[in-house]
């Protein structure tokens, strides 16, 4: 895996988005889950991932009707509401995820839109990503897709990292050179997945952000 980027050849970026360019906790929603409905974190985790809502719904198979109708049948909530929790309190759970966006590391990539080619890669849903635009403009900031060239969202192209597919698809759909690209990404398999097809990837890590790895380019 690549550590330092060749900026001779360097011309397009692919951002991730979470823990890269916004910071999350991915246990927060599971947990939050878990304290609505009076039930063990463990046992929801348990049934979060036996019944991989979270596959199905980043990878488009099913739409955000489908997915809170799924979590209040497998989370089964110990109220008095007939019908379960509402729509706003699980899309409310499920958005714990996201933490506070730095200010700065948006104001980078703003900056790198004029120098190269720059493009959103994220294993994510339209819950999330409903909200971080709205986070967006609450900053009087341009959303995601204002910001990025062009955004590739798992949901939508029904593919999710690290399948070489979804990159193969990016550089193919915004005709990209591997050699000629970086991706940004905290996780290590999605970035071996990567590297593996001549992109430079640079796994991002704490304490380390994008404003370290992209500080010369």
């Amino acid at each position: 895996m690549e550590s330092t980027l060749n900026t001779t050849t360097l011309k397009n970026i692919i951002f991730d988005l979470g823990d890269v360019i916004i910071p999350i906790d991915l246990t927060a929603p599971i947990r939050n889950f878990a304290m609505l409905a009076n039930l063990p974190e463990d046992e929801v985790r348990d049934l979060w991932m036996q019944h991989d809502i979270v596959g199905q719904y980043e990878t488009g198979l099913i739409d955000d009707e489908a997915f809170r109708s799924h979590v209040r049948q497998l989370v089964k909530t110990r109220n008095d509401a007939p019908d379960g929790w509402a729509d706003e309190v699980i899309d409310t759970a499920w958005n714990t995820i996201l933490l506070d966006l730095p200010v700065e590391r948006l104001e980078r990539v703003k900056e790198l839109t004029t120098k190269y080619r720059v493009f959103l890669l994220s294993n994510t849903s339209p819950i999330h990503i409903r909200r971080v635009n709205d986070v967006l403009k609450g900053m009087n900031q341009p959303t995601l897709e204002e910001i990025f060239e062009k955004v590739y969202y798992s949901y939508a192209v029904q593919m999710m990292k690290p399948s070489p597919e979804i990159y193969q698809h990016v550089l193919a759909d915004a005709g990209l050179i591997a050699g000629e690209t970086a991706f940004l990404d905290d996780n290590a398999a999605n970035i071996k997945a990567a590297a593996g097809l001549g992109i430079q990837a640079i796994h991002v890590q704490p304490p380390l952000t994008i404003l370290d790895h992209l500080k010369d380019v």
